[in-house]
Formats: C-alpha cells, structure tokens, sequence
C-alpha cells in the first residue's frame, strides 16, 4: 500500500468524524468508525439502509427533494467547501446537530452517489443559542 492508500485508509477508519457514502438512491454504502460513535448505529445495521435512518422525519421530504434534484442533474445549490448545518438522529431517536460537507461521486457524467464528511456540533450550537438567549434578555429593559 502506498502513502496515498495508507493515509486514505486511515482517514476512512477513524472516528472522529462521521463519513457517510450512499449510493444513487440514498442507500448507505459505507459507515464509518465515526458514524458508529456520533450516530450510535452499527456498520451493519447502517450499510443498504436509507438515509432516512439518520435524518429527522420532519426533514426527510425537503432532503429527498433536494437529493433527487442533485442525483438528476448533477449539480447542488452546495459549492465545494459550503459547510452545511443540520439535525440528525442518533440511533437512540435524539435530535443533534451536525455540521458537514458533500462530495459528488461521479462515474464520468453521472452522478452515482454521495459521500458526507460530518461533525457532532450539538454541544456548539446549544452554546450559541444560550449566548444569543442571554445577550437578548440583556438587551431588554428592566422593569
């Protein structure tokens, strides 16, 4: 295995952050360490399963839309590098939020997938969202 293998290899084991492939229809394909840890399911229970698994149900039919628009045309309204905010769920059904970018996997002109680098920013954004509460309440005059 060459450096390039290696480092790849490594990058995919690890588990700090969760990286998520699917296929054309949403079908998770590939799971890793990390997913295990921020998502609390198993590589097989995850693997042939649809995104649905992890994405909140009040969320799926505006995810769907978007992921079907992007499957068929092959262009999403994310720029490379764009930093995306969302909740997931976790396997015990509790909301967090993830931040994360996507890749297009690509067999010449079609796209045959996606893959997902994400991040359990959960305990950040009930940071800020305290600090904007208390900034508000400051802000209100006493009385």
């Amino acid at each position: 295995m060459n450096k390039t293998e290696q480092l790849g290899a490594a990058l995919l084991a690890s588990s700090s952050d969760a990286i998520v492939a699917t296929d054309r229809e949403g079908r998770i394909v590939f799971w890793n360490p990390g997913a295990e840890r921020i998502f609390g399911f198993t590589q097989g229970e995850a693997v042939g399963q649809s995104l649905d698994l992890i994405i909140p149900e009040n969320l799926r039919a505006r995810h769907w839309e978007g992921f079907r628009h992007t499957m068929a045309t092959g262009t999403s309204s994310y720029g490379a590098g764009d930093l995306l905010s969302v909740p997931g769920l976790t396997k015990e059904g509790r909301r967090i939020s993830v931040e994360f970018t996507i890749v297009m996997l690509r067999e010449g002109d079609a796209v045959t997938g996606t893959v997902a680098v994400m991040r359990d920013v959960t305990k950040r954004f009930a940071e800020v969202r305290d600090l904007r509460r208390q900034l508000a309440e400051a802000g209100r005059p006493k009385g």
